[in-house]
């Protein structure tokens, strides 16, 4: 049974943090190999399946020591059909899968029990397709059918939200919002953008905030921006109505475009400190951001100065 899925505690308004970019930490800081850049292939592997762990159990002891909630990922961003074939895997195993991740998480909640702040359980869900480079267009009608079957996977386990995160087409997160809908589960649709500010479509990012609104009825529980530079972005942010959907962040530590990080044979892990400074610089322009984290080439370095630097 969910804890939190009939009232998310992060819409309060309080602190929350996320972890950062799991996959280039394990391969590039602790040489761990992630097959086809799926963690969840990880998990049935002792090895793996504690990499993960320690890895989880650094940010959810950072957010006990800031009094801050945590959103809680679950393995599965790839953990779909579309790449069953790349992973050597059936509908069934993937299935099974999803309900493994959860689990996992559920336990390291059940861990922290004596955390002070809400520790939230979020299934995690990718594009269907490459999340830099969209190989094709989706009908809103075609992602909510194609969706729905690992929503509805993940709405049999103990998650008490999804977010689709690392989304390039706002009309593939129109279908998923739908598809979470009919489940029963809040969602969060977090986009990626391009150097330019707009999402790999070309579509500016307040059009794709407002289209998914529009044809959802606003059903999202609120809207992020991650695997991006906040220099990619930050020129389009601004204290407005559409604005004001953007609950959340999580930023690449690196400058670098989705073309140059694709073909990055070495980590850039940017400077920590001067990408805190500017989450906190955005959280100047838009105080009502609460959840904060990091994405490719961040680590737990970066959370906690982020942490630091939005408190302050």
């Amino acid at each position: 049974m969910s804890t939190y899925r009939n009232q998310l505690p992060q819409l309060s308004g309080d602190l929350f943090l996320t972890d950062a970019g799991l996959e280039t930490d394990l391969i590039f800081n602790h040489g761990i190999e992630i097959r086809e850049f799926a963690a969840h292939t990880l998990l049935p592997s002792p090895k793996g399946r504690e990499a993960i762990a320690n890895y989880l159990r650094g940010f959810l002891s950072l957010a006990n020591q800031y009094d801050a909630g945590l959103v809680l990922d679950s393995q599965t961003w790839k953990a779909h059909l579309h790449w069953a074939k790349d992973l050597t895997t059936t509908e069934q195993e993937l299935q099974q899968t999803n309900k493994e991740s959860v689990a996992f998480i559920r336990e390291l909640r059940d861990e922290f029990a004596g955390n002070s702040k809400p520790i939230v359980l979020n299934g995690v869900i990718g594009p269907r397709g490459d999340a830099y480079a969209p190989e094709a267009r989706l009908a809103a009608e075609e992602a909510e059918a194609y969706h729905a079957k690992q929503i509805g996977w993940l709405a049999e386990t103990e998650v008490d939200m999804i977010t689709a995160l690392t989304f390039t087409q706002s009309d593939e997160a129109i279908g998923l919002v739908r598809a979470a809908q009919s489940a029963g589960l809040p969602v969060v649709v977090s986009f990626t953008v391009e150097t330019d500010g707009r999402l790999p479509t070309g579509q500016p990012l307040n059009e794709a905030i407002g289209a998914v609104d529009d044809a959802t009825d606003g059903t999202a529980a609120y809207f992020m921006v991650n695997c991006a530079h906040p220099d990619h972005f930050i020129n389009v942010l601004e204290n407005s109505t559409w604005a004001r959907r953007i609950r959340g962040l999580r930023c690449n530590a690196s400058r670098l475009s989705h073309e140059e990080l694709d073909h990055c044979e070495v980590l850039d892990d940017g400077d920590p400190e001067e990408l805190a400074n500017q989450y906190k610089a955005i959280t100047t322009v838009m105080p009502w951001i609460n959840v904060f984290g990091g994405c490719c080439g961040s680590d737990l370095r970066h959370v906690t100065r982020i942490a630091k630097a939005v408190t302050e």
